[in-house]
C-alpha cells in the first residue's frame, strides 16, 4: 500500500466515525465509557494492514466486529477478512447488530471473557498454591461402568 492509498483510508475511517451505525454507537459508549468493565483502550474505525476495523483494542490483540444484514451475503468475504486479520495477531470476535441493540450485557460479557486472560496453572515448584493438576484417564484406562440395581440402559 502506498501513502496515497493509506491517507484515503484514514480519510474514509474518519468519516465512517463521523456516522456510525446505530450498534457501533451504542457499542461505543459502553467501550469508551466502561474501560472498568473491559479493562482495555478500545479504537474505532481503525486500520488494521488493509482493512478498517469497527472497533480493536490493540494491546489485548483484539478485534471486534459487526455486522449487519449485508454481511448475510458477504459471509465468505468476511470469514477471509477475519483470516488475513487473524493472520496480523489478532483474535476477532463478530457480532450481528441485533445482537447489540437487543442483548447488549451478553455482547459486553463475551467481549470481557475474550479480554480476560486465561489462568495458566504454576509450573512445577512456583506458587504456594496446594492444588495439583492430575491428568484424567484415557477411555480405556476408565474402570467400567456397573448399572444400579434396579435401572436400565
Amino acid at each position: 500500500m502506498n501513502d496515497r492509498q493509506d491517507g484515503r483510508r484514514q480519510q474514509f475511517a474518519r468519516r465512517m466515525r463521523a456516522q456510525p451505525t446505530d450498534a457501533e454507537r451504542v457499542l461505543w459508549q459502553r467501550l469508551r465509557h466502561d474501560i472498568a468493565l473491559t479493562g482495555s483502550h478500545f479504537r474505532r474505525q481503525a486500520l488494521i494492514g488493509p482493512f478498517i476495523v469497527d472497533f480493536v483494542s490493540r494491546r489485548a490483540k483484539l478485534v471486534i466486529e459487526l455486522d449487519g444484514g449485508q454481511h448475510d451475503v458477504q459471509r465468505a468475504a468476511d470469514a477471509m477478512r477475519t483470516q488475513q486479520i487473524e493472520t496480523e495477531g489478532y483474535r476477532v470476535l463478530r457480532f450481528w447488530n441485533h445482537d447489540v441493540l437487543g442483548n447488549l450485557e451478553g455482547v459486553l460479557s463475551e467481549i470481557q471473557s475474550a479480554l480476560s486472560p486465561t489462568p495458566t496453572p504454576p509450573r512445577k515448584g512456583e506458587g504456594s498454591s496446594s492444588l495439583r493438576i492430575v491428568p484424567l484417564p484415557r477411555d480405556s484406562e476408565m474402570p467400567e461402568k456397573k448399572p444400579r440395581a434396579g435401572t436400565s440402559f
